[in-house]
């Protein structure tokens, strides 16, 4: 009987983040994407000096979901670490400015996406990047 090579390093062939549920991920990050950028274009042109910090963040959001969407939808090593990263600093701003946006009301006049943490989008801005970290981690898994 031949001897194995004892490799228990052996990894998985890795998911691909925009396929199967990742597609759903993707399909909806696209879609965030797009409400983020014509929310926050309507919004600094119409009247950006009634809450500028609440815009750009508008504007911000919507740079992190567009980022956010490619890198899922590429799924390579670097796409992921990029995704990683977008995903992070979403979930971050998600937490600081729905924190801040009823803290300080008066600088959120009007609704953001992530303001009041995201309740204007039935709270998904909350709940997105915790399933967009959770798919991220299932897809890099490795055989023990």
């Amino acid at each position: 009987m031949p001897e194995r090579a004892d490799d228990t390093s052996v990894e998985l062939p890795q998911r691909h983040t925009g396929k199967g549920l990742g597609l759903v991920l993707v399909a909806l990050y696209g879609l965030f994407a797009l409400a983020a950028t014509g929310r926050a274009t309507f919004q600094i042109i119409a009247d950006f000096g009634r809450a500028p910090v609440a815009y750009l963040l508008s504007a911000l959001a919507a740079v992190i979901y567009l980022v956010a969407t490619v890198a899922l939808a590429r799924g390579d090593q670097t796409s992921v670490r990029v995704a990683r990263i977008a995903i992070t600093t979403e979930m971050v701003g998600v937490l600081v400015v729905g924190l801040v946006s009823y803290l300080v009301p008066s600088e959120f006049p009007d609704k953001t996406v992530w303001s009041h943490f995201g309740a204007g989008y039935g709270y998904v801005p909350l709940v997105l990047p915790v399933l967009g970290l959770l798919w991220l981690r299932r897809t890099q898994q490795t055989l023990p």
